[in-house]
């Protein structure tokens, strides 16, 4: 691995947690290594390693570009990493109302749907 990549995968787990990111890696085949290693590179170890914003605020505008764009799927898993990042519930909506004026309510209104079920699933998780 290059110095990028290590960085990279450090930011990447402590964002989405050992948990999912040993399941990408395992998950990981001679097809889609490519892109696992562009997003390793690209997403975590270029943006979200530069130290002009806190976790907390690229999380928030993370998700508030995911659910603008209809990217559910994303959204839930980094909704996930909010227990990692520093985002609370209350940041989640607040980025959930900006999504609602600036890219739509349709697009608002199923990405809290979708923030409700994962939060209650962390509930419940933490419960367990």
């Amino acid at each position: 691995m290059t110095e990028l990549a290590d960085k990279g995968m450090s930011i990447r787990r402590r964002v989405l947690g050992e948990a999912h990111v040993a399941r990408a890696e395992a998950n990981k085949s001679e097809f889609d290594a490519p892109f696992q290693a562009l997003i390793t590179d690209a997403a975590w170890g270029h943006v979200w390693a530069r130290d002009t914003l806190p976790t907390r605020e690229r999380s928030m505008m993370t998700i508030a570009l995911l659910a603008g764009l209809g990217n559910y799927e994303e959204l839930a898993l980094h909704l996930r990493a909010t227990r990692n990042t520093g985002a609370s519930k209350d940041d989640v909506m607040e980025a959930l109302l900006h999504v609602a004026i600036y890219a739509g309510v349709p697009r608002a209104n199923h990405a809290i749907k979708i923030a409700k079920d994962v939060f209650a699933a962390m509930a419940q998780e933490e419960q367990a």
